[in-house]
């Protein structure tokens, strides 16, 4: 008898997935119900294909004010579990889901009936008895919706959704609040059906309520920069929707009734102009905020003189309908009023100018020398010495200095400020300031713990790196965990390749050639640009302060090189070294880079200093517990780019050195920020390298 055996990884891989299916299911009851009774109704009445506006029973189901003025108030309950047209089943299954699913798994699923119950009753009620006193008003739109009925439960679920949305974290709270009340808006406004207004009614209360209960009410304080040029650049595009919707789709609103054709030069020029403004006024360039005021200003005077002509219009018979295309002037002019409201209140967010030459975070210039100074006077951080480097730019702050790139639109922060102790939240905190008001997006890429724990309020933190310590007081290459150094370090003994820790610039010509030579053969066998930003070059190792160990035979023959930046103590004193530059010599002494770092950490040692620092490798990380969504496209990225530069083996290839490990954290805003970072890291790493070295290099780890 054959006995067919389960693979010793598929149970454990199905059970889990049946326990998150069995969890998803106990989070989520009404949501699951309530979908499955909607779509079941829907296949028996055969709503889900055929309109249902057109069954006779439709009446008897549907809200709206003539079901109310005959007394069919059960329509309030029986309206939910129906859809018109039949295409809506699709498109409120997503709201389904994502609204009371996403309700109903924040707040649980009684507090998520009730949400959904009275969004949907003051909806669909609201609207009607809106509609109700419009009754005297001899207004084409409201008498139309007044004969309407409405059915779906699109109000109930919108109203769990903007519930939901009030659990969010700062900025995205606010973001989504302003999508989902410009939506609600403009729906209301050009398209209106009476489920637009119903959706409307409903997301205001819900809006409102939200942000009055103490449950959900929030300290926000008054907007960032940084939010009112987000407001202003979400004003802008729903205008810009506006105007597209006014030039291609015909409706019948509460403003009039539109052909689309209406003013077909006025719509082209002001959605130009905001494709072309609305983008700056996102980065708060002074020039898109003026233009924007003047494009503002002009439509508001435009329908001034509108309303002003139209008695001369109306008798002289110009246009056919002249008081509908005021009517249909109104709302975008009601929305670019604000806009300029806004413009005005906020123009202090609006001082970043358009020349690259003028988009410093400081006009006031920091040299070198200073940044030394600064260094010496409060110490820093394993990475501090690199904002000596020529490729960065420099800020005061705080009574030190912070070292920064800026690449694509983002100011990146490399390593910790360096400033006295105790004021890196502040320090971090101007700095922000600073690059917002430039127009950039602030970050600070492999800082520490310490400086971890004193970001802003709001900011958020991933490990991207590791720093790998070795502890030198008392070193000794003993035991076996010391194995492959120890060899190593016997090895050059017998072969006669001797250390010497030097300073590079002092070296004869033979040297300093030798060495130039050595790293320009192991960049070219990169088929990439030499990496930069937290990796030195040999110009970088010419500096007097730094710190050179080379592995030399007895022919002068360099076989490998490695350099050590300081790592000043508040006291003015070097209380440590970090690794940076790593070169070996084709062909030369095996073993040579376990004999340099062991052999300067002998020389370390000796010499009194506690530590050195084998520095981080970016994307790499050893502790899981954080694993998330953003950690493993990380980690996909690191997979991509080890064939080509090796950092997990790097990584690995430190451990024999038997360091301790700490974090090293990217600092950013929100999660919005990543993608652009994610581009400026790597133009701040790879500065000269084109997109066809990008493509083509990365090509073979594409196909592993």
């Amino acid at each position: 008898m054959t006995v067919e055996t389960e693979s010793p990884n598929e149970s454990p891989v199905v059970q889990g997935r049946l326990r998150r299916a069995l969890a998803f299911v106990r989070r989520m009851p009404f949501m699951i119900a309530f979908t499955i009774v909607f779509f079941v109704i829907g296949i028996v009445t055969t709503t889900l294909w055929s309109p249902a506006r057109e069954m006779p029973w439709f009446g008897q189901v549907a809200t709206g004010l003539p079901s109310f003025a005959e007394n069919r108030w059960w329509t309030v309950f029986t309206s939910p579990f129906f859809a018109d047209p039949s295409f809506a089943y699709l498109t409120l299954l997503p709201l389904i889901v994502g609204g009371i699913g996403w309700a109903e798994w924040r707040f649980g699923t009684l507090r998520t009936i009730g949400l959904v119950l009275a969004g949907h009753i003051v909806g669909v009620l609201g609207a009607a008895g809106l509609l109700a006193l419009l009754t005297p008003v001899d207004w084409a739109w409201s008498d139309r919706l007044a004969q309407t009925l409405d059915v779906g439960p699109s109000c109930g679920a919108l109203t769990a959704l903007v519930f939901a949305i009030a659990t969010l974290p700062s900025p995205w709270r606010l973001r989504a609040r302003i999508a989902v009340g410009l939506w609600a808006a403009i729906s209301v406004l050009y398209l209106g059906q009476l489920y637009d207004l119903e959706h409307a009614i409903a997301i205001a209360a819900a809006l409102i309520v939200s942000g009055l209960l103490p449950a959900f009410r929030h300290p926000e304080g008054r907007p960032s920069e940084r939010e009112w040029r987000l407001i202003a650049f979400s004003g802008l595009i729903a205008i810009g929707a506006i105007q597209i919707i006014d030039l291609v789709i015909p409706y019948s609103g509460p403003l009039g009734d539109n052909e689309p054709v209406f003013s077909l030069l006025d719509v082209a020029i002001d959605v130009v102009v905001i494709l072309l403004i609305a983008n700056g006024v996102r980065l708060g360039h002074r020039v898109a905020w003026f233009f924007t005021v003047i494009l503002g200003l002009f439509n508001v005077v435009l329908t001034v003189l509108t309303s002003a002509l139209m008695p001369v219009l109306l008798s002289v018979d110009q246009i056919s309908s002249p008081w509908q295309v005021l009517g249909l002037q109104l709302a975008p002019t009601i929305l670019w009023i604000a806009m300029l409201v806004v413009m005005f209140v906020a123009r202090g967010a609006f001082r970043v100018h358009i020349r690259p030459s003028r988009r410093h975070l400081s006009s006031t210039p920091v040299s070198v020398d200073e940044v030394r100074d600064t260094l010496h006077r409060t110490g820093g951080g394993t990475l501090s010495w690199m904002a000596t480097w020529s490729a960065n730019s420099h800020i005061k702050a705080s009574g030190g200095v912070i070292a920064y790139q800026a690449h694509s639109g983002v100011a990146i922060l490399l390593g910790d400020p360096i400033v006295p102790a105790g004021a890196e939240r502040q320090a971090l905190g101007e700095y922000a300031t600073a690059a917002q008001r430039a127009g950039y997006i602030p970050c600070a890429f492999s800082s520490s713990e310490a400086v971890r724990k004193a970001m802003p309020d709001g900011w958020r933190s991933i490990v991207v790196a590791e720093d790998t310590l070795v502890d030198l007081p008392g070193l000794e290459f003993k035991g076996k965990a010391w194995g492959a150094v120890r060899t190593a370090i016997n090895r050059a003994a017998r072969e006669g390749v001797e250390f010497r820790m030097v300073r590079l610039a002092d070296e004869p010509w033979s040297v300093r050639a030798q060495v130039r030579a050595i790293s320009e053969q192991w960049t070219g066998d990169k088929g990439l640009p030499e990496m930069r930003f937290t990796l030195g070059t040999v110009d970088d190792a010419m500096d007097p302060e730094v710190a050179v160990g080379i592995a030399v035979d007895a022919d002068g023959s360099l076989h490998g090189v490695t350099s050590w930046l300081p790592v000043y103590g508040p006291d003015g004193v070097v209380e440590g070294w970090t690794l940076d530059l790593m070169r070996r010599r084709d062909g030369g002494f095996g073993p040579v880079m376990e004999f340099l770092i062991g052999a300067s950490a002998q020389h370390f040692s000796e010499a009194g200093h506690a530590y050195i620092s084998l520095s981080g490798a970016p994307l790499v990380r050893t502790d899981d517990t954080e694993a998330n969504a953003i950690y493993s496209v990380l980690d996909r990225i690191a997979e991509l780019i080890e064939p080509l530069y090796g950092f997990r083996s790097l990584h690995k290839f430190k451990q024999k050195f038997n360091p301790r490990a700490e974090p090293m954290h990217l600092l950013y805003r929100d999660e919005g920020d990543l993608p652009r970072i994610g581009i400026a890291l790597t133009r701040a790493y790879l500065p000269d390298a084109s997109l066809h070295d990008l493509v083509v290099s990365a090509a073979p780890a594409l196909r592993r």
